[in-house]
């Protein structure tokens, strides 16, 4: 399967978006393959422009993807099921290997959600939607022109919580205030740009550790820097656990059960593979 991200003409189209100054050349791709890791299904950007297409393509890729696993992985289980009536390391290791049906018991429906107020002269952000029409992911973007501070009531109705949040604006501090109720207990990322190496934005890291040190088992901070540059330089990620859901799916030794539940869990991802055509 093709992927959007990866193909000649998106390339060329997002190349008309970079601006030096901004200092994203690498986090585009480094969010792209984040997306493709944890497969959100509703993410916000704060501050459009080069990321944005890496953003919405990583998401029309993932929708792609899954509507093929999702075919894939019943037509597999149908053939297990008919050989032996029961699932075990043969069904997990053949194509396409060790999905967990339960996670496509629902289809798969991602959004993005962009805020700018398109009042930053130097930045590509005013281009992007043209951008993003040239490459056909436009379907999969809503445009909230407004100023961080004004946007919450803004977004689309049922846009929550949120998966996954790229903060590129000076706003975080006033972002991780009013936002952070809206991220998805369950794991959900809030990835900023540059706070590192420079004063201002290590005072808002070390108001966010003093947070988590507030409120154990709330968040979990990794702060990833690009030592060859003298700004635009990190990326910050924070991960609220507050209502992190249990997954164990092996034993000890790292090996999968095959118990009644995800038997029972396979059979109902036939179905619904049937019932969706």
């Amino acid at each position: 399967m093709t992927s959007v991200v990866d193909g000649p003409e998106f390339r060329s189209a997002v190349a008309g978006l970079e601006v030096p100054g901004m200092g994203t050349e690498v986090v585009g791709p480094f969010l792209a393959n984040l997306v493709a890791l944890l497969r959100p299904e509703r993410v916000l950007e704060v501050g459009m422009g080069y990321t944005t297409p890496f953003l919405a393509g990583a998401l029309a890729d993932q929708r792609r993807l899954a509507a093929a696993e999702e075919s894939a992985l019943a037509a597999k289980t149908s053939h297990h099921l008919a050989r032996s009536g029961e699932l075990g390391e043969e069904w997990l290791l053949d194509r396409p290997p060790l999905l967990a049906p339960a996670s496509y018991l629902e289809p798969y429906r991602p959004s993005l959600v962009a805020i700018d107020n398109l009042s930053i002269e130097e930045s590509s952000a005013a281009r992007t939607s043209e951008v993003l029409a040239r490459l056909g992911l436009d379907d999969l973007v809503a445009v909230v022109n407004a100023d961080l501070r004004d946007s919450i009531g803004l977004l689309p109705a049922g846009f929550g919580p949120i998966d996954l949040a790229w903060v590129d604006a000076w706003e975080c501090l006033w972002f991780f205030d009013h936002f952070w109720d809206l991220i998805n207990p369950d794991g959900g990322l809030v990835v900023m740009h540059y706070l590192m190496t420079y004063p201002e934005g290590e005072a808002v890291l070390h108001y966010i550790d003093e947070v988590r040190k507030a409120h154990p088992g709330e968040l979990e901070v990794l702060n990833l820097l690009e030592s060859q540059k003298l700004m635009q330089n990190s990326v910050t990620i924070l991960r609220r656990t507050s209502g992190q859901v249990e997954r164990r799916y092996a034993g000890k030794g790292g090996e999968v059960r095959f118990t009644p539940e995800l038997q029972q869990q396979a059979r109902q991802q036939v179905e619904v593979a049937r019932r969706r055509g």
